[in-house]
């Protein structure tokens, strides 16, 4: 299997493992904070384990060598955890991952910003459109029933957050982040863990926590290690299926059906990206 098979096979898994996320989250009982705790703890500690397996003795080194930009890469991976958790619990799984979907356009702004990297006029056509699928699925959210503009906002949040951190990426792309991923995580559930009763469901969900961290882990590290091996256009298209995928999954098993201002802004969402990667890969050709 050559590097490109490789990155392909190893994002795809982190894709797939990712779309229950935000099932798990709804099938949980817990106070979301509760469950944001056992989220991050399962999922660092899982994350932790592979590390260790993987690079050994290069651990402690990585760690030393990470600087700033790594540590704050921490702040933000770790703060993603309960304010997904938020995202969830206050609006819909379909507005949570479209606005997810725009994810590739504020890495380029925050790149453009942070690194100077200057956009193209076709980014910025897509980013125009993005943005008023954005406000569309917004405006939709201001009086429904399972979309509310607060969930909306941490989503928002989230977006901006891990665009930041691949950005902070991009900038040490010398020196692997997988470490930093597990410090994020179990930071903010010992920073979580004063302030909640972490315990007083762990009999009826308990299962349902370690299941959740596997599967958060596996989406960590595939979406981790998989896109060094192919293009960021490829990581993209394939993220995009997140936002597909995630949506029918709530409508079997939670009968969640999406507002018709999600299902309109997501079009236009999906359709300007989908366009923008596949002329940029007919360009590579």
């Amino acid at each position: 299997m050559n590097d490109r098979s490789k990155g392909l096979l190893i994002t795809l898994i982190g894709v797939v493992f990712v779309i229950p996320d935000s099932i798990m989250v709804r099938l949980i009982s817990s106070d979301p904070m509760v469950t944001a705790f056992w989220r991050s703890l399962t999922a660092g500690i899982f994350v932790a384990i592979f590390v260790l397996l993987t690079m050994r003795d290069k651990v402690m080194n990585t760690i030393t060598q990470m600087g700033r930009a790594g540590w704050m890469y921490c702040v933000l991976i770790g703060t993603t955890s309960p304010a997904f958790v938020l995202a969830v619990l206050n609006t819909s799984v379909a507005n949570v991952v479209l606005i997810f979907a725009s994810m590739p356009i504020f890495s380029a702004l925050l790149s453009f910003l942070i690194l100077s990297e200057r956009p193209s006029r076709r980014l910025l056509l897509t980013s125009s459109f993005v943005f008023v699928g954005l406000a569309i699925i917004g405006l939709g959210s201001s009086g429904g029933a399972d979309a509310n503009w607060i969930g909306d906002l941490w989503a928002v949040y989230i977006v901006i957050a891990f665009s930041l951190a691949l950005t902070l990426l991009r900038r040490q792309k010398h020196i692997s982040m997988l470490p930093a991923i597990p410090i994020g995580y179990i930071g903010a559930a010992f920073a979580m863990f004063w302030f909640i009763d972490p315990l007083e469901t762990i009999a009826t969900d308990g299962a349902l926590y370690v299941m959740h961290g596997v599967l958060i882990a596996a989406s960590t590290c595939g979406l981790t290690l998989g896109p060094r091996y192919i293009s960021a256009t490829e990581v993209s298209l394939l993220i995009l299926l997140e936002s597909v995928f995630a949506p029918v999954l709530a409508w079997l098993v939670l009968s969640e059906i999406p507002a018709h201002s999600t299902i309109l802004g997501g079009v236009l969402i999906l359709s300007a990206l989908v366009v923008y990667n596949i002329i940029l890969i007919r360009q590579r050709i």
